[in-house]
């Protein structure tokens, strides 16, 4: 059992690790802490008693007892965990609440996060606990990593599963839900506008602003006047910008522009409004001034607030998809596909569906963040992101969205992925492709629209060894038509699948999509004796709230780092979470077609299946049913 225990508090060290994290094994440097557990012994005996580990972060304690057997990480008593002697020495979570009530009352310290931890990497329970000054304690729910805990997540954490208050991104988020529902209604009924115009009216206006803090387009110039009306004034704001970030090719300037148009041709949109007293131009120009501009021009997160408001404001304008013919991909997807492929600052980015350009924005930034080298920015923005888009009108909001959040807009083209030869895309040697393709377009009229289609073209896209990572129904990954099927032998022949992750039902909120992410290495047979990772990530964290959507929860951090160090093999996990397995092409590429039970029942399992029996005999006897149990003679 010792071997047993100390492989346990190894593994827990490199979960610690990971977290960046620093906690002491078996007492502590800080001398309160030290002075505190050379009474803590557990046995009651006001002898010396050292948890596994223990320290502070910002100003909490945390502390740690771990057991090596999953039967004894907690023992109740009445419902409440039990502080007997003998449950405190035997079993984790009790341990480890004893811990912090004895810290909380022999130190300064007032908020101590205990964890009882039992079992091995494979299979294991890990429950945090908060202890305060009032010996008061709060059962959190159970975690797979301690990624919430550090010190840049630990106050969010705190915030929002202790004290039930809603984070400061909430907040935010609440309200950024709240001023694109009131931009939507606007601009419907000052504007009398399609749908499909709306996304345009708004990144046209933001590119009008954007060209305000350098040129010489102001508000204030938003007249009314029927000579110059503040259309055509917003409009020549927009082509100064364009050329000022140097859109490049001219013929792709003038695509943009024909599409913000509407800004300067529509009559109403120009017109003094009686109610509102302005023109309904300017009315959205001063509500977009003030309640996006200017935060992003003052936040450090710029790309992170307009990148929700973009989202959140395209729901309204048709985000189910049917409107605007698109299924924006949601920022949390977006993001974990970067950590999915491991992007790095010199690869080279290709969507060849990019829509609103989520895939390349959550590219382009990961890679900043890896890099201070202006030389290499430079070389990210201007040569490494590349994208396609058919629709003009989505052209030119990606273009935009590029522009105002990091101008890394110059290789996207507005043209059919699909009718693009390989070989010619092939010359801009991409080493990722990452794609959202459009969903529910192939028929046996239309084979080469499957969704399997774009992966096998996008595949054919990259260099030898390219990373790719696509959303997709799960239907694509069963193969349900003869020629995907056909699809999926080719792809196999060609490239390598790595593997399938499962995803919530709700991931794309309202569009009634159950989707899955493949992702494949490109140019490299896949050999028949590959393991691949087949995971079941519908439990994601994420939840859907009333009013507003699919919204995180706080374990949303937590649930992402556990799919990461399984899916980079950091970690083991139970094949109810991931089926390591080789595949043939007529499977079904998802975790339930590769899923079984693993797990050895425990004695608890084998007593609970008796009773469950023996209730049942009981109950049809004496509803006169003794037959069911007698032998046939």
């Amino acid at each position: 059992m010792a071997k047993k225990e100390a492989m346990t508090d190894l593994w827990v060290y490199d979960l610690l690790k990971e977290a960046d994290i620093f906690l002491e094994p078996q007492g502590s440097t800080i001398k309160e802490i030290n002075d505190a557990l050379k009474t803590a012994s557990k046995r009651g005996t006001k002898n010396v008693g050292f948890p596994e580990y223990v320290g502070v972060v910002k100003d909490f304690i945390i502390v740690i007892e771990n057991k090596a057997d999953v039967t004894k990480h907690v023992k109740f008593e009445d419902e409440l965990i039990s502080q007997k002697t003998t449950d405190v020495t035997n079993y984790a979570v009790n341990g480890a609440l004893f811990y912090a009530k004895h810290l909380v009352k022999n130190t300064t310290y007032k908020k101590i996060l205990a964890f009882g931890i039992s079992g091995d990497k494979k299979r294991h329970r890990i429950t945090p606990i908060f202890v305060d000054t009032t010996e008061y304690y709060r059962e959190l729910p159970e975690v797979e990593s301690f990624i919430s805990f550090n010190n840049k997540n630990i106050m969010e954490y705190y915030t929002h599963e202790v004290l039930k208050e809603n984070t400061d991104v909430e907040k935010e988020t609440a309200e950024i839900l709240k001023d694109a529902a009131e931009l939507h209604e606007d601009l419907r009924n000052y504007g009398s506008l399609k749908d499909v115009d709306k996304p345009l009216i708004v990144s046209g206006i933001l590119l009008a602003l954007n060209e305000g803090a350098k040129g010489n387009f102001a508000l204030t110039n938003l007249n009314g006047d029927n000579i110059k009306t503040d259309g055509q004034k917003i409009f020549e704001a927009i082509e100064s910008n364009l050329k000022r970030v140097n859109v490049r090719p001219e013929v792709k300037k003038d695509k943009i522009l024909s599409q913000f148009s509407i800004i300067k041709d529509t009559v109403k949109l120009n017109e003094i409004n009686k109610t509102l007293g302005k023109t309904p131009l300017k009315h959205f120009a001063e509500f977009l001034n003030e309640r996006i501009f200017k935060c992003i021009k003052y936040t450090k997160t710029a790309e992170d607030y307009l990148g929700r408001f973009y989202g959140e404001f395209m729901s309204y304008s048709g985000g189910d998809g049917q409107t605007l013919g698109i299924v924006l991909t949601p920022k949390h997807i977006t993001e974990l596909f970067c950590d999915l492929v491991d992007i790095k600052p010199d690869d080279v980015i290709l969507d060849p569906c990019c829509g609103t350009a989520g895939f390349l924005i959550a590219a382009m930034h990961s890679m900043f963040r890896q890099t201070d080298n202006e030389n290499i920015i430079s070389d990210i923005k201007e040569k490494q992101l590349h994208g396609f888009e058919l629709q003009p009108y989505m052209f030119a909001i990606a273009t935009t969205n590029m522009i105002l959040r990091g101008d890394g807009k110059s290789n996207l083209l507005n043209e059919d992925f699909l009718e693009t030869k390989a070989s010619k895309i092939g010359l801009k040697s991409c080493t990722v492709g990452l794609m959202n393709p459009p969903y529910s377009q192939g028929s046996k009229k239309n084979p080469h629209l499957y969704e399997m289609c774009f992966v096998e073209h996008l595949l054919d896209s990259l260099v030898k060894g390219g990373r790719c990572a696509v959303i997709v129904p799960q239907s694509s990954m069963t193969g349900k038509t003869k020629e995907e099927q056909t699809i999926k032998s080719n792809i196999l022949k060609n490239h390598t699948l790595e593997g399938v992750i499962t995803l919530n039902k709700d991931t794309f909120y309202g569009v009634g999509v159950m989707p899955c992410i493949a992702v494949f290495t490109a140019g490299k047979p896949h050999h028949k004796d590959k393991i691949c990772n087949f995971i079941n990530f519908e439990n994601d964290g994420f939840k859907v709230s009333a009013h507003i959507g699919l919204t995180a929860t706080e374990a949303v951090k937590d649930k992402k780092q556990h799919l990461l160090d399984v899916w980079f093999n950091r970690v083991e996990a139970e094949t109810r979470f991931c089926v390591k397995t080789t595949i043939e092409e007529n499977d079904e590429w998802l975790h339930s077609f590769y899923y079984f039970n693993d797990e050895i029942p425990t004695d608890a399992d084998f007593d609970k299946t008796i009773g469950d029996y023996l209730s049942f005999e009981f109950s049809m006897i004496m509803q006169g049913r003794k037959y069911l149990f007698e032998e046939d003679k």
